[in-house]
C-alpha cells in the first residue's frame, strides 16, 4: 500500500513539474525577444531588480531558474552582489504566482485543458500557436498533478494520527518542508503537495505554514548546487539567497501566532490561506529586507570574502548552467562575451598602432599573439555554447539575435586575423629604419584612425544597440575608409612610378591598405547586425 501510494505521489509531482515546464518553455518563446530584453535589465538597482525578479520568474516559472541565473550573472560580473540580491528578493516573489494559480478550484477541468492545448499542437499552422497550445497543456498537466497526488494520499485520511506531530511541533514542519524541496527541487511543487494534502483533510493550516515556510529554505538547494566551480562572488550571491530565505523564516517563526492570525483573515478557503501564506512571508520578507541591502550585503561580504580574480583571454560569460535555467538569458550571456571579445579586439588596435611607432618589441609581439590565441578560443567557444542553446528551442526573433551575435563574433575573429597580418607587415622597414615615407605615414595614420573609429562605433552600437552609431559607420564611415583606400593607393602607385619607394617594399603598403579597408568591411557587417537586432526587438514591441 505505502509502496503504491509513494508511486503515485511522485507520478503526480512528475507531472506537476512537467506541467510547470511546458508552460516555462512556452512562456519563454511567446515572450521572444521581450524576455531578452527583460533579462538585459537585471543589472539595474536592487528595488528595479525586485520588480525584475518577480517578472523573470513568471515566465520561466521557477525561482531556482531565476536565482541560477542571477548566481551566473554575479560569477561573470555582470551584476554586483546588492543588484543580485534584488533579483532573488523578486524571485521568491514571483514565485508565489504558481501557488495562486494552483489554488483556485478548477482541477477538474485538468483534462478539458489538456485537450484544448493537445488541439492546438496538432491543428495549429502557427509555431506560437504550437507554444501556447504546449503551455495550455502544461497548465492542465499541472493541476492533473494535484488531482494524482490528491488521490494517492487519500486513503491517509483515516491515519491523521501521523500528522498531528506536525501541528504540535512547528520545527519539525519546517525540517519536514525543507527536506522535500531539497529533494524535489521545486518549492512550488512541495506547495502542490501540501495543498492536495489540506484538500484530504491530513494538514490543517497549524501544520501547513511551517511546511510552507521550511520550503522557502529549501528552494535555496539549487542555488548552492549552482555555486560548484564559481568563483566567490557568486558564492556570495548564493549565500545571499540562503540567508534571506533563513532570516525570513526565524523571524516568522517567532511572530508564528500572529502570522496564522493574518493568514486566516486573507481567506477562508484552506487552499487559498495556503498560497497567501507562501505570499505574505515572501512579500513582507522582502519589505523587511530591501532597505537594508547594503547592509545585507556587507555581511555576506564578511562571511565569504572576495578575493577572486579574472583571467580575461578566456571565455567568461558562457556558464552552461544559464542554459538549463534560461535559453534567452544564455543569449544575453553570447552577447557580453561578444562585447568581452570586442574589447580584446580594440585592445589590438593599440598594440597595432605601438607596432608602427617604432615601439615594436618582443613582449608587444607576446601580447599580441596571446589576444589573438584569445580571439580564436573565444569565437570557438560563442559558436559552441551558441549551437547548444539552439537544441533546447528558441523563438524566431531570439534565434535570429543568436545568430546575428554568432555572425558578428566570426567578423570580430576575422578582424583580428586582419590585425595580426598587419602586425606581420609592420616589420617592413626602409633603409633610414622608418616604416613609410613622409606622405604615405599620413595616410596611413589617416586611414588607421578612420578604421579604428568604425571598429569602436560598430561595437558600441552593437553592445547598446544603437542605431544612431551603426548608421554612422553604414552610411559614412565606411564610405569614407573604401574612398581612402583607393586614393591612397592611387597615390602610391604613382610614387613607385616616380621612383620614390623600393618597389619590392612598396608592395607592403598595398597590402596594409588591403587589410586595413578589410577591417573596415567587418565593422561595417557588425553595425548592419545591430540594425537587424533593433528591428526584431521593434517588431517584438507589442501594438497599441
Amino acid at each position: 500500500m505505502y509502496w503504491t501510494t509513494a508511486l503515485q505521489v511522485a507520478g503526480g509531482v512528475g507531472l506537476f513539474l512537467y506541467g510547470i515546464k511546458l508552460m516555462s518553455e512556452s512562456l519563454q518563446f511567446i515572450a521572444g525577444d521581450r524576455m531578452r530584453q527583460l533579462i538585459g535589465t537585471l543589472t539595474q538597482t536592487p528595488l528595479r531588480g525586485v520588480f525584475v525578479g518577480i517578472l523573470v520568474t513568471i515566465l520561466i516559472q521557477s525561482s531556482s531558474g531565476t536565482t541560477v541565473m542571477t548566481v551566473s550573472f554575479v560569477n561573470a560580473g555582470l551584476m554586483t552582489l546588492n543588484q543580485a540580491i534584488g533579483v532573488i528578493m523578486g524571485a521568491n516573489i514571483g514565485t508565489t504566482v504558481t501557488a495562486q494559480i494552483i489554488a483556485f478550484k478548477i482541477k477538474d477541468f485538468a483534462l478539458p485543458f489538456i485537450a484544448v492545448g493537445v488541439a492546438l499542437v496538432m491543428f495549429s499552422k502557427s509555431k506560437k500557436q504550437r507554444y501556447a497550445g504546449n503551455g495550455v497543456v502544461g497548465f492542465g498537466l499541472l493541476f492533473m498533478g494535484m488531482q494524482t497526488m490528491e488521490s494517492a494520499t487519500a486513503f491517509l485520511a483515516t491515519r491523521q494520527e501521523l500528522f498531528i506531530t506536525l501541528s504540535q511541533h512547528p520545527i519539525l514542519g519546517v525540517l519536514a518542508g525543507t527536506f522535500v524541496t531539497m529533494i524535489v527541487q521545486s518549492s512550488a511543487a512541495t506547495i502542490g503537495l501540501t495543498m492536495a494534502m489540506g484538500s484530504q483533510g491530513l494538514l490543517n493550516l497549524d501544520a501547513a505554514i511551517p511546511i510552507i515556510l521550511g520550503d522557502n529554505i529549501g528552494t535555496t538547494i539549487t542555488a548552492v548546487l549552482a555555486t560548484i566551480g564559481v568563483n566567490r562572488s557568486a558564492k556570495q550571491a548564493a549565500a545571499a539567497h540562503v540567508l534571506f530565505n533563513l532570516f525570513g523564516v526565524i523571524i516568522f517563526m517567532i511572530f508564528l501566532p500572529f502570522y496564522k492570525e493574518v493568514v486566516l483573515f486573507s481567506a477562508s478557503d484552506l487552499n487559498r490561506q495556503m498560497a497567501n501564506a507562501h505570499s505574505i512571508f515572501n512579500v513582507t520578507n522582502t519589505i523587511l529586507f530591501l532597505p537594508f541591502t547594503a547592509l545585507f550585503a556587507n555581511l555576506i561580504r564578511k562571511l565569504i570574502p572576495g578575493d577572486d580574480t579574472r583571467e580575461a583571454r578566456t571565455p567568461i560569460y558562457l556558464d552552461k548552467k544559464l542554459i538549463e535555467a534560461s535559453s534567452t538569458a544564455a543569449v544575453e550571456a553570447v552577447k557580453d562575451e561578444l562585447i568581452h571579445m570586442g574589447d580584446i579586439t580594440l585592445n589590438m588596435v593599440d598594440l597595432v598602432r605601438r607596432c608602427y611607432s617604432e615601439e615594436g618589441t618582443e613582449r608587444i609581439l607576446t601580447e599580441f599573439a596571446e589576444a589573438e590565441d584569445a580571439i580564436n578560443t573565444i569565437n570557438k567557444a560563442i559558436s559552441s555554447y551558441a549551437s547548444e542553446i539552439w537544441q533546447r528551442g528558441l523563438s524566431g526573433e531570439v534565434s535570429t539575435v543568436l545568430g546575428c551575435y554568432v555572425n558578428a563574433a566570426g567578423d570580430l575573429e576575422r578582424v583580428g586575423d586582419h590585425f595580426e597580418n598587419l602586425t606581420e607587415l609592420s616589420e617592413t622597414r626602409l633603409n633610414d629604419g622608418k616604416h613609410f615615407s613622409d606622405q604615405a605615414a599620413d595616410e596611413f595614420w589617416n586611414m588607421y584612425g578612420t578604421v579604428e573609429k568604425a571598429l569602436n562605433y560598430a561595437l558600441d552600437s552593437l553592445k547598446n544597440e544603437d542605431l544612431q552609431k551603426a548608421g554612422y559607420v553604414i552610411n559614412e564611415l565606411e564610405m569614407q575608409i573604401d574612398a581612402q583606400e583607393k586614393q591612397y593607393r592611387k597615390n602610391h602607385i604613382e610614387r613607385l612610378n616616380r621612383g620614390e619607394c623600393d618597389p619590392e617594399k612598396g608592395v607592403s603598403f598595398i597590402d596594409i591598405l588591403s587589410n586595413l579597408e578589410r577591417i573596415g568591411d567587418h565593422s561595417h557587417n557588425i553595425a548592419y547586425f545591430t540594425y537587424d537586432i533593433v528591428t526584431l526587438s521593434r517588431a517584438a514591441q507589442p501594438k497599441l
